[in-house]
């Protein structure tokens, strides 16, 4: 395989590295001084917005939709260093309009969208003037397996009537938030993977109530957020149908697949960074009369963090060139690896990183307390470890158990 940057890809990561390097890192620090000190905690910093202005006037906007005139036309391949680039901060993707879950919610728009259904929701969220949220996860069901889900879809006259409670729904309690995209059961009775339809919902449709944000290890990720929803008799023309009845499990399978490379390459670039951090300061650092950098136990972490960033950045570049090559549901496989792999990476990569700084690692004064607690709560989003793991070995023994050797 051949993970050589195109021409075209390595003069966006030119640019887009520059720019992180030039307007975002730096402006971490402005960001999170309005979160610890706004009135508010459900409102934007203006930083974002000016940065957003600055990343489209620069050409860096809408790069991450493969296979379509309405993003920067790269492959999932080429789309994936650049993601990492970005992922080097926090903040890094939602300047570029890259972020989840507006990626995805777009991906389902420009693929299984209606003419209208795309002027109304897709063309906004494309220009970045609102935000989006995906309702799929039940506190009442194991929604890593989606044909759980007990939010239920029926018709009555010309409108679909919605009633359940979702949680984790990503992005909802933005206040720029205006579009829900819900998975629920329209049809108990059919086929396991047809009863499950997705609709569009209005965040101010009468009966939707935001009941709380979530916390995420005693955060509560303003401004984004992640919110617990009741949907009560809530009624959407029949319109707001996404593809047809049924067709809810077929549209979830094909929205996970690149947000999932998505992640990946992003936690490559947050492992990266927290490796680069923790070389400066075993550099800087003396303890027991040397710098930490000449300690034989930290030069080997250090060297482990590399072979494991690189492992885990190669893997994940296979899985995009394969859903390139041969499409998502081909590559579930790759997939599946690149998920038990990246996230667990850079959950040690930046553990270690945290116990090079000592208790400077655990505080504000780096990036590295945020990174791991992401690193760690993807290990649960868009799919568990262990879901992965359990698909990925039942995959494998299909395969080959039974050949002989």
């Amino acid at each position: 395989m051949d993970f050589t940057l195109s021409e075209k890809t390595r003069e966006i990561a030119d640019r887009l590295t520059a720019f992180m390097d030039e307007h975002v890192l730096p402006a971490e620090a402005v960001y999170h001084r309005h979160m610890a000190s706004a009135a508010d905690r459900w409102t934007i910093p203006p930083i974002m917005e000016e940065l957003k202005e600055k990343a489209r006037a620069a050409g860096l906007w809408n790069l991450w939709l493969p296979e379509s005139d309405l993003g920067a036309g790269l492959t999932n391949l080429e789309y994936a260093p650049l993601c990492e680039i970005m992922g080097r901060s926090p903040i890094g993707a939602e300047v570029f309009n890259c972020n989840a879950p507006d990626t995805g919610n777009m991906e389902v728009l420009v693929r299984y969208g209606t003419p209208a259904q795309k002027e109304r929701w897709l063309t906004p969220l494309l220009e970045g003037r609102i935000r989006s949220a995906f309702c799929m996860t039940e506190p009442e069901v194991a929604s890593s397996d989606a044909t759980n889900v007990r939010c239920s879809i029926r018709e009555d006259g010309d409108d679909l009537v919605i009633d359940g409670r979702k949680w984790w729904a990503s992005g909802a309690m933005d206040p720029r938030c205006e579009i829900f995209i819900v998975m629920g059961k329209t049809d108990p009775t059919a086929e396991t993977h047809r009863q499950q339809s997705m609709v569009l919902v209005p965040r101010a449709t009468p009966g939707v109530r935001l009941v709380r944000a979530m916390e995420v290890f005693g955060g509560d990720d303003a401004p984004h957020g992640h919110a617990e929803i009741v949907f009560e008799n809530v009624r959407v023309p029949k319109a707001n149908m996404l593809l047809g009845p049924g067709r809810g499990f077929e549209i979830a399978q094909g929205r996970l697949g690149p947000g999932r490379i998505h992640h990946c390459m992003r936690l490559v670039g947050c492992a990266q960074r927290a490796l680069e951090t923790a070389c400066r300061r075993a550099a800087e650092r003396v303890a027991f009369g040397r710098p930490l950098a000449e300690q034989g136990s930290v030069r080997e972490e250090i060297a482990r963090s590399v072979c494991e960033i690189t492992q885990a950045r190669l893997l994940t570049l296979a899985a995009a060139d394969e859903m390139d090559r041969k499409g998502n549901k081909a590559a579930r496989d790759m997939i599946a690896m690149i998920k038990i792999v990246a996230p667990s990476m850079a959950q040690t990569v930046i553990d270690r990183a945290i116990q090079i700084h000592g208790a400077m690692g655990v505080s504000q004064d780096t990036f590295l307390a945020e990174a791991w607690k992401y690193a760690r709560t993807i290990r649960i989003a868009d799919g568990p470890d262990a879901v992965h793991l359990m698909s990925l070995g039942r995959q494998t023994l299909r395969r080959h158990a039974g050949r002989s050797a």
